[in-house]
Protein backbone atom coordinates (compact mmCIF):
# COMPACT_ATOMS: atom_id res chain seq x y z
CA UNK A 1 0.00 0.00 0.00
CA UNK A 2 2.84 2.45 0.75
CA UNK A 3 4.37 1.63 -1.67
CA UNK A 4 2.06 2.19 -4.34
CA UNK A 5 1.40 5.06 -2.76
CA UNK A 6 4.52 6.31 -3.35
CA UNK A 7 4.77 5.42 -6.81
CA UNK A 8 1.57 7.44 -7.65
CA UNK A 9 3.57 10.66 -5.99
CA UNK A 10 6.54 10.34 -7.40
CA UNK A 11 4.50 10.01 -11.11
CA UNK A 12 2.58 12.83 -9.87
CA UNK A 13 6.12 14.67 -9.31
CA UNK A 14 7.58 13.55 -12.21
CA UNK A 15 4.27 15.00 -14.58
CA UNK A 16 5.19 18.50 -13.66
CA UNK A 17 8.80 17.92 -14.66
CA UNK A 18 8.52 20.18 -18.23
CA UNK A 19 6.06 22.73 -17.47
CA UNK A 20 9.20 24.88 -17.21
CA UNK A 21 8.88 23.99 -21.47
CA UNK A 22 5.34 23.80 -21.42
CA UNK A 23 4.11 26.45 -19.04
CA UNK A 24 5.71 29.84 -21.41
CA UNK A 25 4.40 29.11 -24.34
CA UNK A 26 1.01 28.13 -23.92
CA UNK A 27 0.15 30.28 -21.67
CA UNK A 28 1.25 33.53 -23.51
CA UNK A 29 -0.18 31.84 -27.39
CA UNK A 30 -3.82 31.37 -25.20
CA UNK A 31 -3.98 34.74 -23.58
CA UNK A 32 -2.72 37.07 -26.37
CA UNK A 33 -5.50 35.15 -28.35
CA UNK A 34 -3.64 33.19 -30.72
CA UNK A 35 -5.38 29.67 -30.50
CA UNK A 36 -8.66 28.82 -29.18
CA UNK A 37 -7.95 26.88 -25.73
CA UNK A 38 -9.92 23.77 -26.33
CA UNK A 39 -8.00 22.15 -29.30
CA UNK A 40 -4.81 23.34 -27.77
CA UNK A 41 -5.55 21.23 -24.66
CA UNK A 42 -6.77 18.42 -26.68
CA UNK A 43 -3.78 18.37 -28.92
CA UNK A 44 -2.05 18.31 -25.43
CA UNK A 45 -4.29 15.43 -24.16
CA UNK A 46 -4.33 13.05 -27.30
CA UNK A 47 -0.45 13.16 -28.27
CA UNK A 48 0.36 12.66 -23.92
CA UNK A 49 -2.42 9.26 -24.18
CA UNK A 50 -0.67 8.25 -27.28
CA UNK A 51 2.97 8.55 -25.49
CA UNK A 52 1.15 6.68 -22.71
CA UNK A 53 0.41 3.77 -24.74
CA UNK A 54 2.45 3.76 -27.58
CA UNK A 55 5.57 4.34 -25.32
CA UNK A 56 4.54 3.13 -21.78
CA UNK A 57 6.99 5.49 -20.92
CA UNK A 58 7.36 9.74 -19.39
CA UNK A 59 8.57 10.75 -23.11
CA UNK A 60 7.58 14.59 -23.43
CA UNK A 61 5.62 16.00 -25.21
CA UNK A 62 6.55 19.89 -25.87
CA UNK A 63 5.53 22.79 -27.96
CA UNK A 64 7.73 23.24 -30.89
CA UNK A 65 9.66 25.89 -29.90
CA UNK A 66 11.01 27.88 -33.12
CA UNK A 67 7.34 27.27 -34.37
CA UNK A 68 6.45 28.55 -31.26
CA UNK A 69 8.60 32.13 -31.35
CA UNK A 70 7.40 32.83 -34.69
CA UNK A 71 3.64 32.71 -33.11
CA UNK A 72 4.94 34.85 -30.52
CA UNK A 73 6.71 37.49 -32.67
CA UNK A 74 3.38 37.15 -35.01
CA UNK A 75 4.87 36.05 -37.98
CA UNK A 76 2.85 33.40 -38.30
CA UNK A 77 -1.24 33.24 -37.37
CA UNK A 78 -4.11 31.62 -37.58
CA UNK A 79 -4.54 28.97 -40.49
CA UNK A 80 -0.63 29.08 -40.95
CA UNK A 81 -0.16 27.74 -37.79
CA UNK A 82 -2.29 24.49 -39.05
CA UNK A 83 -0.63 24.94 -42.03
CA UNK A 84 2.96 24.34 -40.86
CA UNK A 85 1.85 22.46 -37.83
CA UNK A 86 0.30 19.69 -40.51
CA UNK A 87 3.50 20.01 -43.09
CA UNK A 88 5.82 19.38 -40.29
CA UNK A 89 3.64 16.12 -39.42
CA UNK A 90 3.60 15.20 -42.82
CA UNK A 91 7.37 15.66 -43.36
CA UNK A 92 8.21 14.01 -39.95
CA UNK A 93 6.09 10.70 -41.11
CA UNK A 94 7.49 10.38 -44.22
CA UNK A 95 10.74 10.91 -42.34
CA UNK A 96 9.92 7.77 -39.86
CA UNK A 97 9.03 5.61 -43.49
CA UNK A 98 12.95 5.94 -44.40
CA UNK A 99 15.88 3.48 -43.15
CA UNK A 100 17.68 6.83 -43.57
CA UNK A 101 16.19 9.28 -40.47
CA UNK A 102 18.98 9.56 -38.70
CA UNK A 103 21.88 9.94 -41.06
CA UNK A 104 19.81 12.34 -42.62
CA UNK A 105 19.42 14.09 -39.41
CA UNK A 106 23.08 13.94 -38.44
CA UNK A 107 23.73 16.24 -41.91
CA UNK A 108 22.59 18.70 -40.38
CA UNK A 109 25.15 20.58 -39.13
CA UNK A 110 24.65 20.81 -34.98
CA UNK A 111 26.97 24.49 -35.25
CA UNK A 112 23.63 25.84 -37.34
CA UNK A 113 21.39 24.06 -35.27
CA UNK A 114 23.06 25.34 -31.81
CA UNK A 115 23.55 28.79 -33.65
CA UNK A 116 19.68 28.80 -34.79
CA UNK A 117 18.67 28.14 -31.28
CA UNK A 118 20.23 30.71 -29.86
CA UNK A 119 19.27 33.32 -32.64
CA UNK A 120 15.75 32.19 -31.73
CA UNK A 121 16.26 32.49 -27.94
CA UNK A 122 17.75 36.02 -28.14
CA UNK A 123 14.43 36.97 -30.18
CA UNK A 124 12.07 35.55 -27.51
CA UNK A 125 14.23 37.25 -24.56
CA UNK A 126 13.86 40.20 -26.32
CA UNK A 127 10.04 40.16 -26.39
CA UNK A 128 10.08 38.45 -22.83
CA UNK A 129 11.90 41.94 -21.71
CA UNK A 130 9.44 44.19 -23.63
CA UNK A 131 6.55 42.46 -21.14
CA UNK A 132 8.48 43.00 -17.59
CA UNK A 133 8.68 46.79 -19.37
CA UNK A 134 9.75 49.01 -16.11
CA UNK A 135 8.04 46.13 -13.45
CA UNK A 136 11.85 45.39 -13.00
CA UNK A 137 11.11 44.48 -9.21
CA UNK A 138 8.06 42.14 -10.28
CA UNK A 139 10.12 40.83 -13.01
CA UNK A 140 13.27 40.07 -11.27
CA UNK A 141 11.09 38.43 -7.84
CA UNK A 142 9.36 36.01 -10.25
CA UNK A 143 12.69 34.76 -12.31
CA UNK A 144 14.53 34.07 -8.76
CA UNK A 145 11.89 31.82 -8.36
CA UNK A 146 12.32 30.17 -11.82
CA UNK A 147 15.93 30.29 -11.27
CA UNK A 148 15.59 28.20 -8.15
CA UNK A 149 15.44 25.02 -10.89
CA UNK A 150 19.19 25.23 -11.08
CA UNK A 151 19.47 24.70 -7.98
CA UNK A 152 17.09 22.52 -6.63
CA UNK A 153 16.05 21.24 -10.36
CA UNK A 154 13.37 18.74 -8.54
CA UNK A 155 11.33 21.56 -7.89
CA UNK A 156 8.04 22.32 -9.63
CA UNK A 157 8.93 26.06 -9.61
CA UNK A 158 7.36 27.30 -12.74
CA UNK A 159 3.79 25.85 -11.74
CA UNK A 160 4.27 27.29 -8.23
CA UNK A 161 5.25 30.18 -9.59
CA UNK A 162 1.70 30.19 -12.32
CA UNK A 163 -0.54 29.29 -9.03
CA UNK A 164 0.66 32.04 -7.12
CA UNK A 165 0.44 34.53 -9.86
CA UNK A 166 -3.11 33.17 -10.68
CA UNK A 167 -4.12 33.77 -6.94
CA UNK A 168 -2.05 37.15 -6.07
CA UNK A 169 -1.84 38.43 -9.64
CA UNK A 170 -4.37 41.41 -8.91
CA UNK A 171 -2.59 42.48 -5.87
CA UNK A 172 0.35 42.86 -7.94
CA UNK A 173 -0.45 44.61 -10.76
CA UNK A 174 -2.94 44.12 -14.24
CA UNK A 175 -2.95 40.64 -15.80
CA UNK A 176 -2.14 39.92 -19.27
CA UNK A 177 -5.38 40.68 -20.30
CA UNK A 178 -5.85 44.49 -19.36
CA UNK A 179 -5.39 46.89 -22.63
CA UNK A 180 -1.75 47.01 -24.37
CA UNK A 181 -1.07 44.02 -22.36
CA UNK A 182 -2.49 41.13 -24.96
CA UNK A 183 -1.01 41.77 -27.97
CA UNK A 184 2.09 42.44 -26.00
CA UNK A 185 2.45 39.39 -24.89
CA UNK A 186 2.48 38.38 -29.02
CA UNK A 187 4.42 40.59 -29.81
CA UNK A 188 3.63 41.84 -33.40
CA UNK A 189 1.00 39.24 -33.74
CA UNK A 190 -1.19 43.07 -34.03
CA UNK A 191 0.52 42.99 -37.68
CA UNK A 192 -0.09 39.69 -38.13
CA UNK A 193 -4.21 39.50 -38.02
CA UNK A 194 -4.14 42.12 -40.49
CA UNK A 195 -2.16 40.23 -43.52
CA UNK A 196 -3.33 37.46 -45.58
CA UNK A 197 -2.54 33.94 -44.79
CA UNK A 198 0.17 32.50 -46.34
CA UNK A 199 1.76 29.16 -46.67
CA UNK A 200 5.03 30.50 -47.68
CA UNK A 201 5.16 32.53 -44.30
CA UNK A 202 3.92 29.45 -42.64
CA UNK A 203 7.38 27.45 -44.28
CA UNK A 204 9.59 30.08 -44.35
CA UNK A 205 8.87 31.07 -40.37
CA UNK A 206 7.58 27.67 -38.98
CA UNK A 207 8.59 24.83 -40.68
CA UNK A 208 12.25 25.62 -42.17
CA UNK A 209 13.53 26.51 -38.70
CA UNK A 210 11.67 23.81 -36.52
CA UNK A 211 12.78 21.20 -38.81
CA UNK A 212 16.21 20.72 -37.86
CA UNK A 213 15.51 21.40 -34.27
CA UNK A 214 12.95 18.45 -33.94
CA UNK A 215 14.96 16.28 -36.40
CA UNK A 216 18.00 16.49 -33.55
CA UNK A 217 16.59 16.96 -30.51
CA UNK A 218 13.24 15.24 -30.81
CA UNK A 219 14.70 12.41 -32.54
CA UNK A 220 17.87 11.71 -32.51
CA UNK A 221 18.72 12.98 -29.22
CA UNK A 222 15.30 12.04 -27.28
CA UNK A 223 15.94 8.21 -28.67
CA UNK A 224 19.34 8.40 -26.97
CA UNK A 225 18.57 9.88 -23.50
CA UNK A 226 15.65 8.14 -22.94
CA UNK A 227 17.29 4.78 -23.30
CA UNK A 228 20.39 6.03 -21.43
CA UNK A 229 17.67 6.86 -18.49
CA UNK A 230 15.33 3.74 -19.22
CA UNK A 231 17.13 1.10 -20.22
CA UNK A 232 15.91 -1.88 -21.42
CA UNK A 233 12.39 -0.09 -20.73
CA UNK A 234 13.35 2.40 -23.66
CA UNK A 235 14.70 -0.33 -26.10
CA UNK A 236 11.78 0.17 -28.52
CA UNK A 237 11.93 4.33 -28.21
CA UNK A 238 13.33 4.55 -31.72
CA UNK A 239 14.21 7.97 -33.94
CA UNK A 240 11.81 6.23 -36.56
CA UNK A 241 8.76 5.36 -33.73
CA UNK A 242 9.49 9.12 -32.14
CA UNK A 243 9.56 11.04 -35.72
CA UNK A 244 5.74 8.71 -36.50
CA UNK A 245 4.45 9.62 -33.06
CA UNK A 246 5.00 13.54 -33.19
CA UNK A 247 4.74 13.52 -37.24
CA UNK A 248 0.61 11.52 -36.09
CA UNK A 249 -0.18 14.20 -33.78
CA UNK A 250 0.42 16.92 -35.70
CA UNK A 251 -1.06 15.93 -38.87
CA UNK A 252 -4.31 14.71 -36.99
CA UNK A 253 -4.29 18.13 -34.60
CA UNK A 254 -2.81 21.07 -36.01
CA UNK A 255 -5.79 21.13 -38.55
CA UNK A 256 -8.43 21.09 -36.07
CA UNK A 257 -6.36 24.08 -34.18
CA UNK A 258 -3.52 22.52 -31.35
CA UNK A 259 -0.18 23.64 -31.43
CA UNK A 260 2.69 22.23 -33.51
CA UNK A 261 3.96 19.69 -30.63
CA UNK A 262 7.51 17.26 -30.55
CA UNK A 263 8.79 15.51 -28.48
CA UNK A 264 12.01 16.60 -26.29
CA UNK A 265 15.06 15.20 -25.10
CA UNK A 266 15.00 18.01 -22.03
CA UNK A 267 11.73 17.14 -21.49
CA UNK A 268 12.58 13.33 -21.14
CA UNK A 269 14.88 13.78 -18.63
CA UNK A 270 12.95 15.98 -16.59
CA UNK A 271 10.19 14.09 -16.51
CA UNK A 272 12.43 11.09 -14.84
CA UNK A 273 14.59 13.76 -12.79
CA UNK A 274 11.27 14.53 -11.14
CA UNK A 275 10.40 10.91 -10.49
CA UNK A 276 8.47 9.63 -13.69
CA UNK A 277 9.42 6.25 -14.13
CA UNK A 278 6.34 4.83 -16.37
CA UNK A 279 2.46 5.50 -18.39
CA UNK A 280 1.23 6.75 -15.40
CA UNK A 281 2.51 10.53 -15.68
CA UNK A 282 1.56 10.79 -19.07
CA UNK A 283 -1.94 9.37 -18.45
CA UNK A 284 -2.46 12.06 -15.67
CA UNK A 285 -1.35 14.58 -18.22
CA UNK A 286 -3.51 13.52 -20.71
CA UNK A 287 -6.45 13.78 -18.55
CA UNK A 288 -5.41 17.37 -16.95
CA UNK A 289 -5.21 18.72 -20.09
CA UNK A 290 -8.22 17.01 -21.29
CA UNK A 291 -10.41 18.87 -18.10
CA UNK A 292 -8.18 22.13 -19.29
CA UNK A 293 -10.12 21.44 -22.68
CA UNK A 294 -13.32 20.94 -21.31
CA UNK A 295 -13.03 24.32 -19.36
CA UNK A 296 -12.28 26.62 -22.59
CA UNK A 297 -12.15 29.80 -21.47
CA UNK A 298 -12.44 29.92 -17.89
CA UNK A 299 -8.58 28.21 -18.09
CA UNK A 300 -7.70 31.44 -20.15
CA UNK A 301 -9.56 33.73 -17.69
CA UNK A 302 -7.67 32.22 -14.74
CA UNK A 303 -4.25 32.69 -16.79
CA UNK A 304 -4.94 36.30 -17.65
CA UNK A 305 -5.00 36.92 -14.32
CA UNK A 306 -1.04 36.34 -14.46
CA UNK A 307 0.83 39.99 -14.08
CA UNK A 308 2.92 40.69 -17.49
CA UNK A 309 5.96 40.26 -15.25
CA UNK A 310 5.28 37.44 -14.74
CA UNK A 311 4.84 36.47 -17.84
CA UNK A 312 7.87 38.05 -19.07
CA UNK A 313 9.72 36.17 -16.43
CA UNK A 314 8.30 32.62 -17.64
CA UNK A 315 9.29 33.59 -21.49
CA UNK A 316 13.32 34.63 -20.48
CA UNK A 317 13.01 30.99 -19.01
CA UNK A 318 11.86 29.49 -22.01
CA UNK A 319 14.40 31.94 -23.96
CA UNK A 320 17.24 31.06 -21.57
CA UNK A 321 16.41 26.92 -21.91
CA UNK A 322 15.97 27.71 -25.78
CA UNK A 323 19.32 29.69 -26.23
CA UNK A 324 21.83 28.23 -23.99
CA UNK A 325 21.85 24.25 -24.63
CA UNK A 326 24.42 22.20 -23.78
CA UNK A 327 25.84 22.15 -27.39
CA UNK A 328 26.24 25.56 -27.27
CA UNK A 329 28.69 25.52 -24.16
CA UNK A 330 30.54 22.09 -25.25
CA UNK A 331 30.97 23.73 -29.00
CA UNK A 332 34.71 23.43 -30.57
CA UNK A 333 36.41 26.49 -30.72
CA UNK A 334 36.53 26.17 -34.64
CA UNK A 335 32.59 26.15 -34.64
CA UNK A 336 31.66 28.94 -32.29
CA UNK A 337 32.06 31.52 -35.23
CA UNK A 338 29.45 29.38 -36.84
CA UNK A 339 27.10 29.39 -33.90
CA UNK A 340 27.55 33.57 -33.82
CA UNK A 341 26.87 33.78 -37.30
CA UNK A 342 23.67 31.99 -37.47
CA UNK A 343 22.69 33.25 -33.88
CA UNK A 344 23.27 36.80 -35.09
CA UNK A 345 22.06 36.45 -38.20
CA UNK A 346 18.42 34.96 -36.93
CA UNK A 347 18.62 37.57 -34.41
CA UNK A 348 19.26 40.50 -36.83
CA UNK A 349 17.74 39.72 -39.73
CA UNK A 350 15.55 36.75 -39.79
CA UNK A 351 15.43 32.58 -39.96
CA UNK A 352 16.30 32.17 -43.11
CA UNK A 353 19.53 35.12 -43.34
CA UNK A 354 20.50 33.52 -40.44
CA UNK A 355 19.87 30.31 -41.53
CA UNK A 356 22.11 30.67 -44.51
CA UNK A 357 24.45 32.07 -42.64
CA UNK A 358 25.35 29.66 -40.99
CA UNK A 359 25.39 27.15 -43.48
CA UNK A 360 27.95 29.72 -45.87
CA UNK A 361 29.98 29.62 -42.39
CA UNK A 362 30.63 26.25 -42.00
CA UNK A 363 31.43 25.57 -45.66
CA UNK A 364 33.85 28.05 -44.75
CA UNK A 365 35.19 26.43 -41.53
CA UNK A 366 35.14 22.69 -42.92
CA UNK A 367 37.28 24.06 -46.14
CA UNK A 368 39.84 25.63 -43.25
CA UNK A 369 39.95 22.64 -41.57
CA UNK A 370 40.57 20.36 -44.55
CA UNK A 371 43.64 22.66 -45.38
CA UNK A 372 44.82 22.78 -41.96
CA UNK A 373 44.53 18.39 -41.86
CA UNK A 374 47.47 16.92 -42.23
CA UNK A 375 47.98 15.53 -46.11
CA UNK A 376 48.17 11.96 -44.76
CA UNK A 377 44.45 12.65 -43.24
CA UNK A 378 42.64 14.80 -46.46
CA UNK A 379 40.72 12.45 -48.64
CA UNK A 380 41.51 11.69 -51.73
Amino acid sequence: MRDGLAHMLAEASGACGDLGTFLPYVVLVLVAGLAAPAPVFAGFAVAYLMVALVYRLPISVQPMKAFGVAILTGTVAGVEIAWGGALLGALLVGFACTPHLVRAARAIPQSVVTGLQAGLGLLLGTLALRMIGGQWLLGAAAAAVLGLSFVLPRGPWALMLVIAAVAFGPLLGEGLAAPGLTLLAAGGAAEAAGHAPSLLDAVTFGVLPQLPLTLLNAVVVAAAVARSLHGEAAQHVGERRLAATSGLVNLVMAPLGALPMCHGAGGISGHHRFGARGMLAPLLLSALCAVAALSGDEVVGLLARIPAPVAGALLLYAAWDLAFSRRLLDARPDCRPVIAATAFGTFGLGVLPGFAAGLAAEAIRANIARRRAPAGRRRP
